[in-house]
């Protein structure tokens, strides 16, 4: 027999939110925002395939998965949801992106050392029963009774309809590494590949050095700036990019961060970024090699590191942006030595662990 979905399978997609939508209640089931990598199981009786949102493969990535999902959910079955790694200091998605590797025995000791979860958050197909049309409300119902005889590393994320709950799920639990909140309408089908329901995200603002930029692909302007964060041995870290800017306003940057190219790369603070070994022990640099930049040019142009700027970001990782920053406005009432970590939220650290076994989810 054939599941009554088949692959391609392209999961249903988020639209961002300022805040959590209006409606009267029960309109919206409210969720955590995972922060893993977006992950469908299609088990048809032996089968079992873990896909991405991208259609890509993870399967052999996380071995550790396999035998849970073929112990405890239904022969038949296609739900999507979340793999995540969690630790005591909560998800960690720096741990997650070190599990995707090319290398057997790598993937098979990572799968001991920093095993990961996946957690559920909607059923697709259920037997011979394809569920894309049924009300989002009653997939819901479905998934929790599938899910009851489940036990680690399978979760059912914790879901509610309550606005004031979902409100204190977005603030308090920020520190165990969610993202966000989902808002999922209730009488919705599952739309593939649409933008169907919310994300509400956290934002916040920085100040930071404008240390270098990278030329746009098509060769007009700048395609984004290279940020950076001094630490308290004032050594400048590289934390990521801003982009997605206008035709128009790459142009205009151009113009404005002229003045601040000359002399080249020496005496830069990223002096060294060629140097794979100086990526070690120099601090955070641009163009770190990896396995994600593959071939792709990661030459840039450096600054003279004078230029501050104000930008929002979601969240980082490991010192890191998790996401491009967006560039709010210059900042010349600031020096970049006032530009240091220490200016960021700092979430109060909660165990993922302590939120599933306590109840934490219901208050």
């Amino acid at each position: 027999m054939t599941l009554p979905v088949q692959p391609p399978f392209r999961p249903m997609l988020s639209k961002a939110a300022p805040a959590l939508p209006a409606g009267d209640d029960h309109d919206f089931t409210f969720e955590p925002k995972w922060d893993g990598f977006r992950c469908t199981i299609v088990r048809d009786g032996d089968r079992i395939g873990l896909g991405s949102r991208n259609e890509k493969p993870l399967t052999r990535y996380f071995p550790e998965l396999m035998e849970p999902i073929r112990d405890m959910l239904p022969e038949r079955i296609v739900l999507d949801g979340e793999v995540v790694v969690a630790t005591e200091r909560g998800l960690d998605f720096d741990a997650l992106g070190q599990r995707i590797h090319p290398a057997e025995s790598r993937i098979t000791r990572l799968s001991l050392e920093t095993p990961a979860s996946f957690v559920a958050f909607d059923l697709i197909a259920l037997g011979d029963v394809d569920h894309q049309q049924t009300p989002f409300g009653e997939r819901r119902q479905l998934l929790e009774t599938i899910m009851d005889g489940t036990a680690p590393p399978l979760h059912l994320t914790p879901a509610t309809t309550d606005r004031a709950v979902a409100a204190d799920w977005f603030t308090r639990f920020e520190g165990a590494g969610f993202d966000g909140v989902m808002a999922k309408p209730n009488g919705d089908p599952y739309l593939q590949n649409k933008r169907s329901i919310f994300k509400i995200k956290h934002q916040r603002t920085a100040d930071v050095v404008v240390a270098g930029y990278r030329v746009h692909k098509d060769g007009n302007g700048v395609g984004s700036l290279l940020l950076g964060l001094f630490d308290d041995t004032d050594t400048l870290h590289s934390i990521g990019v801003a982009s997605s800017f206008t035709a128009e306003r790459r142009v205009e940057l151009l113009d404005e961060l002229a003045p601040f190219v000359d002399g080249g790369i020496d005496g830069h603070p990223w002096a060294a970024w060629g140097d794979a070994e100086a990526h070690a022990t120099a601090g955070r640099m641009p163009g770190a090699p990896s396995r994600w930049s593959g071939q792709r040019d990661q030459s840039w142009v450096p600054l003279r590191c004078e230029l501050v700027a104000e930008m929002s970001y979601q969240g980082l990782t490991a010192g890191r942006l998790r996401h491009p920053a967006k560039f709010l406005r210059w900042r010349p009432d600031k020096t970049p030595d006032q530009c240091r970590y220490d200016q960021l939220d700092a979430p109060v650290p909660i165990e993922l662990a302590r939120l599933f076994s306590t109840g934490e989810f219901d208050r």
